[in-house]
C-alpha cells in the first residue's frame, strides 16, 4: 500500500470513529487542525443578501478564511423565513465543509409552520452561539409619531391603514409584530419580505411604514435620518442607540423581539471539527477590531460551548413553541 493509500485509509478511519462520537486523542485533535479544511467551505445563509445574518456571516468568513487559509464563502439561500436553506444544510455531507449561521427562526419556524425540511434537534451539530442581536422598532421619516406610545396610537385612530414589514416566516420580527398586534388589539398587519435586508429597504422607500429590523441593516438608515428608531427589543439599551429607550422602558414589556446568530454544522460532523470551530469563532468574535465593528451594528458577542448553545437551542424552542401556541400564530 502507497504512503498516499495509506493516508486515505487513516483518514477515513478518524472521520468514522470522530462522526460515530469516539474520543480521539490528542494527536487527533492536532492533526484535525493542521489538516482542516482540504476545500473550501460552504457557510449557507438562509436569508437575503444585505440582512444582519448576511453582514455577521461576511465579517466572520473573512477571518475564519485568514486564519485557515482556505476560503470560507457565504452562499445566501433565502425563502421559506430561512426552512430552505436551513433544509439544505440539514443534507449536506457532515465533513466540515458545510456550515449553518443563522437566527432563532430555526428554533421558531417548527412552530409556525405546518412542516419544515429539518429537525433543530436531530439533524444539527450546534457549534456555537454567536452573537446576541439587536432588534429595533422603525418607522419611515414621514411617519408622525417620535415616541411608541404616539405611534399605537396612530394606529389605533387608523384601523386598517398601517402594516409593518418583516422577513417572512417565524421570526423574532414577525413574532414582535404579532405580539404588539394582539396585546393591544390593533388593526395591522404584516407585509412579509424575503429577509431583514429587503424589509428594512421597504420601509425606507415607504412601502411599509413600520418595521421590528434588526440593527445591523437599519443602523445608516437611522444615521441618515430615513427611519426614526422608537425603541430597542433588548432588556438594555444598545450601546449604538443610547438615547432610544428599551421598549419596556417605552411601556410595553409584554412584547418580544430578541433574537441571536448561531453557527451549526451538519449531524455526524466530526467533534474535532466543530471544538475548532467552536475556539476559533469564539476568539474571531471578541477581538478589539472586530468588536469595534460588530457592536455598533447591534452584535453583542457570545462566547459559549456546543453544549451551551445546544440547551440554548432546547430553551428558546419550548419558550417560543409556547407563545406561538399560545397565540395560534402561523407564517403568512
Amino acid at each position: 500500500m502507497s504512503a498516499e493509500q495509506t493516508m486515505k485509509l487513516a483518514r477515513r478511519k478518524f472521520l468514522h470513529l470522530a462522526a460515530g462520537g469516539v474520543a480521539l486523542p490528542a494527536v487527533s485533535r492536532v492533526a484535525v487542525a493542521q489538516t482542516y479544511p482540504t476545500r473550501p467551505v460552504r457557510v449557507i445563509v438562509p436569508f437575503a443578501a444585505g440582512g444582519p445574518t448576511d453582514v455577521f456571516a461576511r465579517l466572520v468568513t473573512q477571518r475564519l478564511s485568514e486564519r485557515f487559509g482556505k476560503q470560507f464563502y457565504v452562499e445566501n439561500i433565502p425563502g421559506a423565513g430561512g426552512n430552505i436553506g436551513a433544509g439544505q444544510a440539514a443534507k449536506a455531507a457532515p465533513d466540515g465543509h458545510t456550515m449553518l449561521m443563522t437566527t432563532n427562526n430555526l428554533v421558531i419556524n417548527p412552530s409556525v409552520f405546518d412542516k419544515v425540511p429539518y429537525d433543530p434537534y436531530k439533524d444539527f451539530e450546534p457549534v456555537t452561539l454567536a452573537a446576541d442581536l439587536t432588534f429595533v422598532l422603525v418607522v419611515n421619516s414621514s411617519v408622525p409619531a417620535t415616541t411608541v406610545k404616539e405611534l399605537f396610537a396612530l394606529i389605533k385612530a387608523n384601523p386598517g391603514k398601517y402594516s409593518f414589514a418583516s422577513a417572512a416566516g417565524g421570526n423574532p420580527a414577525y413574532l414582535a409584530g404579532e405580539s404588539l398586534r394582539l396585546s393591544l388589539s390593533l388593526d395591522i398587519v404584516q407585509i412579509p419580505y424575503n429577509g431583514g435586508g429587503p424589509a428594512t429597504a421597504a420601509v425606507v422607500a415607504g412601502h411599509a411604514p413600520i418595521s421590528f429590523v434588526a440593527l445591523a441593516p437599519a443602523a445608516p438608515h437611522i444615521q441618515a435620518g430615513n427611519l426614526r428608531a422608537l425603541a430597542v427589543m433588548n432588556k438594555t439599551r444598545s450601546p449604538s442607540l443610547p438615547a432610544v429607550p428599551t421598549i419596556a422602558e417605552a411601556g410595553y414589556p409584554e412584547i418580544r423581539g430578541d433574537a441571536w446568530v448561531g453557527v451549526l454544522m451538519p449531524v455526524g460532523t466530526p467533534k474535532p471539527i466543530v471544538t475548532l470551530l467552536n475556539h476559533e469563532i469564539a476568539r474571531i468574535v471578541t477581538l478589539t477590531d472586530m468588536k469595534d465593528r460588530l457592536v455598533p451594528l447591534g452584535f453583542e458577542p457570545v462566547v459559549n460551548t456546543a453544549e451551551e448553545f445546544a440547551d440554548r437551542i432546547k430553551d428558546d424552542f419550548e419558550t417560543w413553541g409556547k407563545l406561538i401556541r399560545a397565540a395560534n400564530l402561523k407564517a403568512r
